[in-house]
């Protein structure tokens, strides 16, 4: 009977190794190979990524880029005011507004509506150089499309806007003229119908195969792809479609850009128009994320936000050298952060300067640092990123 045990122990085995075999997800990465390190870089200050359990801030390290997907539990996060916590068995999201059938939908509801999965990679507005680009990421969502919903419940005639309320709320300062007013308020974010009724928009109630986190927007989160991350409301509690614009704390006040058009840009040239618009679209932006070294070569690897636009190229400079083409990972998605990568050879020892910029197929190029001079606020800086790093 000794080998008729074996034999099953053996086979038992392999359906084992099969099962955890097809348990691993396509997008996974495997670490580097022997004899591959990464290179130090200069420009991270000491500190960054040091705990910090009174944040609602959650930073990812992009040096930790290994592949499309950024693990559930390392995806950035931002909290601008209390992280509700949902049961959800008692969940509810509410349609209301100019709708033809209002509603209450349960999670089960949503779930037993024909899912999708979406691949968005997406940043806050306020991501930039200061913060070493670490609020971005890129995951699998699953849920139910948007425009199926409201299709579900009807859209009256009168309807123009849609707008996403969230369970999280809290005081806010209201300003008018020279009154500031405390309210407790909703976080909420709107769209317009057409943009709602698009493909794109989903009601996710999945990350990376698993359900949404606590601090992901458990049980249902918004996501609008190729949006900045302001927009995908977490934590959703309501839709109401009305016929008005809606003038949110977090839409009309706190998200939005300034910048000088015309004339010289000077804040006393009578020529320049400040021109202020809503933080909506991502604008066209890479970043080069890690540097390993291989044998005598380096990889220079990096990732592309954008709106889902096509690229033309995405190319890479060290020092004052030129612009060199780099490689898009055939994995990408029209929505997803689109990887590249660039082989350095001969890369001499000491410090150097590493930039990458990215071109669309419409002609825009990523600004340079300079080129964004003209703008009053912080958010939406897209400019290149020249790192620091050090050749050994």
């Amino acid at each position: 009977m000794a080998p008729l045990t074996n034999r099953r122990e053996a086979l038992r085995a392999a359906m084992k190794a099969v099962a955890l075999t097809a348990a691993i997800p396509s997008w996974a990465v495997p670490a580097p190979a022997q004899g591959e390190t990464d290179v130090e870089f200069l420009d991270y200050p000491k500190t960054f990524g040091a705990a910090n359990p009174n944040s609602t801030t959650k930073v990812f390290d992009i040096r930790k880029i290994d592949g499309l997907i950024t693990p559930a539990d390392q995806f950035f996060a931002i909290t601008h005011l209390n992280q509700p916590e949902i049961d959800a068995a008692k969940y509810r999201l509410k349609f209301t507004g100019w709708v033809r059938k209002p509603a209450d939908l349960t999670l089960d509801d949503l779930k037993k509506m024909k899912p999708v999965d979406l691949v968005a990679g997406y940043e806050c507005s306020g991501n930039s150089s200061r913060g070493m680009q670490g609020l971005s990421s890129c995951g699998k969502f699953t849920g139910v499309p948007l425009n199926a919903v409201l299709k579900h419940v009807g859209v009256m005639p009168r309807a123009h806007e849609v707008v996403f309320f969230g369970t999280d709320k809290g005081a806010q300062d209201v300003v008018f003229r020279q009154q500031t007013f405390k309210l407790d308020q909703q976080y909420g974010r709107s769209m317009t119908l057409e943009n709602a009724m698009s493909p794109e928009p989903i009601l996710a109630y999945a990350l990376n195969g698993e359900p949404l986190t606590r601090r992901a927007g458990f049980p249902v989160r918004l996501i609008m792809p190729g949006w900045y991350g302001v927009t995908n409301v977490k934590w959703l509690s309501e839709i109401h479609l009305q016929q008005d614009r809606y003038l949110g704390n977090y839409q009309a006040r706190w998200y939005r850009s300034v910048r000088g058009v015309g004339g010289t840009g000077e804040d006393t040239d009578p020529d320049t128009q400040w021109v202020e618009t809503e933080i909506t679209r991502l604008q066209l932006k890479s970043v080069v994320a890690r540097i390993r070294k291989s044998g005598g070569s380096h990889q220079v690897i990096g990732f592309v936000l954008n709106d889902g636009t096509p690229l033309k190229a995405v190319e890479v400079k060290v020092d004052d050298g030129p612009w060199h083409k780099a490689t898009l990972d055939p994995k990408n998605t029209r929505y997803s952060w689109k990887l590249f990568t660039w082989k350095w050879d001969g890369a001499t020892p000491g410090e150097h300067t590493v930039v990458s910029r990215v071109t669309d197929v419409e002609g825009t190029v990523q600004p340079e640092v300079a080129e964004l001079k003209r703008k009053k606020t912080f958010l939406q800086d897209n400019a290149q990123h020249p790192r620091k790093v050090k050749i050994t």
